[in-house]
């Protein structure tokens, strides 16, 4: 892991706060960090890993799905069971950076690698990690518009 240099710097002629990362080169360490600094609503997500519960940061994960009654949090690297509900859990994302493609699935806007609609009405939705999901029907309007960054 880099080592994070912290400062503060006061400019009284901004009402935001600006950050900037600067670092050799924007590395999966970086797009780690400067998802984690973007994500808003919950910073991380009760987990199970076996019998152990632990925390996945919201910008971490790459998509939500549910399997039966389970909800699974997938991340690029790992597959975690959700301790709440997908509509729980959907009520504390982000929904700037978060989105339902189906009924079954919410995905994280800033890990979709590429997106296309077939000529039948599809949608099929490339992520980070080399995984690859489908919109319904019902729910590419609101697909659409959120990638398109008109919502």
């Amino acid at each position: 892991m880099k080592k994070i240099n912290v400062t503060f710097e006061k400019d009284e002629t901004i009402d935001s706060i600006d950050v900037t990362v600067r670092a050799s080169e924007n590395d999966n360490e970086v797009s780690a960090l400067i998802d984690r600094i973007n994500s808003g609503g919950a910073d991380t997500i009760s987990v199970s890993v076996g019998n152990v519960t632990d925390v996945v940061p919201v910008g971490d994960i790459v998509l939500l799905t549910v399997d039966g009654k389970t909800v699974n949090v997938i991340t690029e690297n790992d597959r975690f069971t959700a301790r709440q509900p997908l509509n729980s859990i959907e009520s504390i994302l982000d929904p700037k950076r978060f989105v339902r493609i189906s009924r079954y699935e919410i995905v994280n806007l800033a890990k979709v690698v590429r997106y296309d609609f077939t000529l039948s009405g599809t949608l099929r939705i490339e992520l980070r990690g080399g995984m690859e999901t489908w919109a319904s029907r019902r729910c590419i309007p609101a697909v659409r518009r959120k990638l398109s960054g008109k919502e």
